[in-house]
Order: C-alpha cells, then structure tokens, then sequence
C-alpha cells in the first residue's frame, strides 16, 4: 500500500507561484525575441497564459517530484536530478501546449511544428524551471521539502 503525500498549501502556492512567474518573464522573453512578436501581443498572449498556468501548477509539480524521485531509484548520478527536471518539464509542457494550440484553432502540421520547436527550447529551459521551483519551495518554506527532492 502507497501512502499518498497530503495536499499542502504552501506547496500548491509555491507551485503556482513559479509556474506563473517563471512562464511569463521566459514566455515573453522567446515570444519577443525569438518569435519576433510585439510586446503588446507578447502581453497579451501572457495574460491569456496565466488561468492555465495556474490550472497546472500544482499538478506538475507533484507529476515532477515524482519522476524525479522515480529516476532517482533507478540511477545513482549527480545529473539525475537535471535530467528528471528535462524530461519532466517537456513530457507535460508539450501536451498541454498543442491543447492550447488546438484550442485557437492551429492545423496538425502547425501543432507539430510549433510542440517540436517547443519541446526543443524546453530541454534548456526545464532545468532553469526546477532550480526556481526549488527556490520557491524553499521561500515558501514548504513543511518537509529540502532543496531538491530526495529518494
């Protein structure tokens, strides 16, 4: 029998908190200079991306904890924590962007495009994302989290 973690709210705000945070500032950063779009559509785009962040925020983390903690047991190395952060920010990041894309009305080739390019600046960005999670846990002072997740 699994004993379930309890929810906690100071996980599930910490949770939010970097998922909004950390979306916008790097969101509006590739969409500006990478994407080349304006800072008044990069700002809307933001604002529409914030009800979703939200939405996911707590169950990402949870999702991450446990692929992280799940890779731990399996490989005893320094960078398994960085990889686990990867692997988890793109497995549940790309989902959910081809829903959104899917949702304003984009055409397959276009959802596979734009997940791909996605999925590729993600592997960069999802150990940044865990580094600030962590910290935000940490801020937060979450009852029993140490900075990264232990085995």
């Amino acid at each position: 029998m699994q004993v379930k973690t309890p929810f906690c709210v100071r996980n599930a705000a910490a949770d939010t908190f970097a998922m909004v945070v950390f979306s916008f500032v790097v969101g509006m950063l590739i969409e500006i200079f990478v994407s080349g779009m304006s800072f008044q559509q990069s700002l809307a785009s933001r604002m529409v991306s914030i009800p979703v962040n939200i939405a996911i925020a707590y169950p990402y983390g949870l999702y991450r904890d446990f692929i992280i903690k799940s890779s731990a047991k399996l490989v005893k190395s320094k960078l398994t924590k960085q990889f686990g952060d990867t692997f988890a920010y793109v497995s549940f990041q790309s989902p959910v962007y081809a829903l959104i894309l899917l949702s304003v009305g984009a055409d397959f080739a276009q959802i596979v495009t734009a997940v791909s390019s996605n999925a590729v600046v993600s592997c960069f960005v999802g150990v940044f994302y865990g580094q600030f999670l962590d910290l935000c846990r940490k801020l937060f002072r979450v009852p029993g989290y140490h900075v990264g997740i232990s085995a």
